[in-house]
């Protein structure tokens, strides 16, 4: 893949660009096997090299009749990367009528040197039908009531926008987004449909992962792995989200639960489930609490972590649990096999790489541990 900003040093975030896309695969398969140990590793996903993130996360710079949406340099300029070859075609589209119409509603970048202005990031996602999330990320509400005056013109200029929000976030340091939401829309979910046959509703903190097609192949090989495996009757999924792989997973003879800190999606994955028809229940707690407070113990257990992994406690559980199988979906290997040594009993049988991140040293894995 070919960047003109890697070639000109204004963004090195693909770090891996320069190494060929098939060693960029092995090296990947080679960190992945020399963790984990040696089970059955399947072929690793690849997806496609570029045009295949679903999400734009971009700070705003520049001014407002120039503003750029992209990253910040040393000096605090703002860096455009509206063009960036990893996006969607339709992410690429959207964000050059968003950023003319930031220039159009008057919202001035926010300066991070100075401590003036309002708009601090734009987040975009896309959906597999094209409709799209916009959330902008604002230092208060002071502009709230132009942003709502000019909301039919955004909806005009950016065909398949359902969602927009302002997100505020008044703190002078690094953080993408704040706790507060208003949503501006009638609509205060994207709908993504999967390949799977699954559709998920996503709200605009939701965690879903930015290579859909990859996304799509993680979720799947879950569903083929577990339907495969004799008398597994009962499934939690552990820090389930918006309930990607509880709602794969369910199904008439088998109990499903999803447990999830965050309230909100545990909200959409029950409308999800409900809308579905499956019979998926879902808790809003902490999965280690959750399962450190359960009675029995499910025949299998599902963990899809943050780069932490799942830590001492909740390993040491699943450990002394009985629980026949665990599917780990890590987006870290290190602290997956740092995991994996405090289950001794629970050994990988499989497991498969998905090149979720192209021209990054980061991957996901998907790994089968049996009893």
């Amino acid at each position: 893949m070919d960047c003109h900003h890697y070639d000109a040093f204004r963004c090195r975030s693909c770090s891996l660009l320069e190494v060929p896309r098939a060693r960029q695969l092995s090296d990947k398969e080679e960190h992945a096997r020399s963790l984990v140990g040696s089970p059955v590793w399947l072929p690793t996903v690849a997806g496609a090299e570029a045009g295949f993130r679903n999400k734009a996360k971009m700070a705003v710079g520049g001014t407002v009749d120039a503003p750029t949406l992209g990253i910040l340099d040393r000096d605090l300029a703002g860096v455009d990367l509206r063009d960036c070859a990893l996006h969607s075609p339709g992410l690429t589209t959207a964000l050059g009528r968003v950023a003319e119409w930031i220039s159009d509603a008057g919202l001035a970048p926010y300066d991070v040197a100075t401590r003036s202005g309002e708009l601090k990031h734009v987040l975009l996602t896309e959906s597999p039908d094209a409709e799209l999330m916009l959330r902008l990320v604002m230092r208060s509400t002071a502009l709230e009531a132009r942003v709502r005056s000019r909301l039919p013109g955004l909806l005009d200029s950016v065909p398949g926008l359902r969602v927009v929000t302002v997100n505020v976030q008044p703190e002078h340091k690094a953080v993408l987004e704040g706790e507060r939401e208003i949503v501006l829309t009638e609509h205060a979910t994207l709908p993504m449909r999967l390949a799977t046959g699954v559709t998920l509703r996503l709200g605009p903190k939701s965690f879903f992962q930015t290579n859909t097609p990859v996304a799509e192949a993680l979720y799947a090989q879950a569903r083929a792995w577990v339907d495969a495996l004799p008398d597994v009757r009962s499934v939690w999924d552990l820090y389930c989200g918006v309930g990607g792989f509880a709602l794969h997973l369910a199904r008439a003879d088998r109990e499903v639960v999803g447990v999830e800190v965050s309230a909100d999606a545990i909200a959409a994955a029950q409308a999800t489930a409900a809308e579905l028809g499956v019979t998926a229940g879902f808790v809003a707690a902490d999965a280690t609490a959750y399962a450190l407070g359960a009675g029995d113990a499910p025949d299998l257990v599902v963990v899809n972590p943050p780069r932490r992994g799942i830590g001492a406690d909740l390993a040491g559980w699943l450990e002394a649990s009985g629980v026949g199988h665990v599917v780990y979906s890590s987006c870290n290997a290190d602290s997956l096999v740092r995991d994996l040594a405090l289950m001794p009993s629970l050994r990988p049988v499989e497991a498969r790489v998905l090149d979720m991140f192209p021209h990054t040293s980061h991957y996901e894995v998907l790994v089968l541990l049996a009893r």
